[in-house]
């Protein structure tokens, strides 16, 4: 238990981290890689650089102190920051080296504010922090290892079937090397694919969804190309996987992960919206919901530009033809000539309150959604607006969490 003094403290900075968080967690960031150049192996350069991976450990820190006084209040972000850890290779080791560096930034950033009582209660409040990381993934460790096909660390899978599903998204249909079995998942789940590309000095690291259902001697991911765009680098891995894995390449896989997962207890409707490359782990659920639990309706909502970047169309729009109980429904934003000459979709434009409450015929249902970050924002804000209970919604962010705010919690 956290001391009633350090709590005070704690407390005290929450104003602080609200105007600094981000500052700390950049300078952070820079600390540790410049004194331990290998964990650069493990994470996201595409993300520190665009600065997605400092805000979300701002918003971590700040969530912390905001509820020092009750911690088991972000016990769910804990678990889901853990699944990713776990699929990553976060060790128990990794954690004092962060607390040195994570207390060195905030006495940079903060100056002589960083009083030595303030970072003693933060070396205090990061060892509890880091004690429950630490507790959940070594359960999830040993349930990773321990469960039928599964395994420890990284295996190796080969590449049986590279599928083209649009002008930007690829599918891979993984097996693995040794001809073993693999483990279950849950629809909805992840993998870490681990990537040596030639000529680069780092190993990278990328999560994407399982993209069908589980019960297949396979893995199935879909790979979305990811182009440069204004200060954005174009993907080293997912160009690496287009342009340069074919079938009969060798990558190495973590096993399966993540907490958003459908719940296949609840008898009621589903809905399931996404947006562009968003739809992964919407398919996996909507194929498991086909094979495994075909009387419950479900809504499946899809948007994207045009019908040249909608993937996997024809296998949800075949599967809509069988199940009587599946309604499907497409969003365009910018569509084609050729789009609307075979009249391939429903709405033109963006996905919006008024346009949900017209294909939803049973709003008591569970929604689950994922997308870019703008999208995801507005499918919140709507299901909100709607009063859709929040304990019926269920999204995945690609990358590190973000707010569905209008703005993030630390500035």
């Amino acid at each position: 238990m956290l001391s009633e003094q350090s709590v005070q403290i704690i407390k005290s900075t929450v104003p602080v981290l609200e105007v600094h968080g981000v500052a700390i967690t950049k300078r952070f960031y820079e600390l540790l890689f410049g004194a331990h150049p290998e964990l650069l192996h493990i994470f996201n350069h595409a993300n520190q650089k665009q600065g997605r991976q400092q805000t979300a450990l701002a918003n971590a820190v700040y969530a912390a102190a905001l509820h020092i006084e009750n911690l088991a209040a972000i016990l769910p972000a804990v678990k889901q920051i853990a699944h990713k850890h776990r699929s990553l290779g976060v060790k128990p080791e990794h954690y004092p080296i962060v607390g040195t560096y994570l207390l060195k930034a905030i006495k940079e950033v903060l100056g002589d504010a960083a009083t030595e009582d303030i970072l003693n209660a933060w070396a205090e409040a990061y060892g509890i922090i880091a004690d429950a990381f630490i507790g959940v993934e070594a359960e999830m460790y040993d349930r990773a290892h321990a469960q039928a096909g599964g395994w420890e660390g990284f295996r190796a899978f080969r590449i049986g079937r590279k599928v083209r599903e649009s002008d930007v998204i690829t599918s891979f249909y993984l097996v693995p090397e040794d001809g073993g079995a693999i483990a279950g998942f849950e629809p909805g789940q992840y993998v870490s694919v681990k990537i040596d590309i030639p000529g680069d000095s780092h190993t990278h690291i990328r999560q994407y969804s399982l993209s069908d259902s589980p019960g297949k001697p396979y893995y199935r991911i879909s790979v979305k190309r990811e182009d440069a765009a204004q200060d954005r680098p174009a993907g080293k891995v997912s160009t690496y996987l287009q342009e340069y894995a074919g079938e009969g390449s060798v990558i190495r896989l973590s096993a399966p992960a993540g907490d958003f997962v459908l719940n296949r207890t609840d008898d009621r409707p589903v809905v399931l919206i996404s947006g562009g490359v968003g739809l992964t782990p919407m398919v996996s659920m909507l194929n498991a919901l086909a094979e495994k639990h075909p009387h419950r309706p479900v809504t499946f909502i899809h948007a994207a530009q045009n019908g040249g970047v909608h993937a996997m169309k024809r296998q949800v729009d075949e599967l809509a033809g069988k199940q009587p109980q599946l309604s499907v429904y497409y969003c365009y934003g910018q569509p084609t000539a050729a789009d609307r000459e075979r009249q391939s979709f429903h709405k033109e434009g963006y996905v919006d309150l008024p346009w949900l409450k017209s294909v939803i015929a049973q709003p008591d249902a569970g929604y689950y959604f994922c997308g870019p970050l703008p999208f995801m924002r507005t499918v919140r804000r709507a299901l909100r607006e709607w009063g859709i209970p929040e304990s019926d919604v269920h999204f995945e962010f690609f990358g590190p969490a973000a707010s569905l705010e209008t703005a993030s919690a630390v500035r």
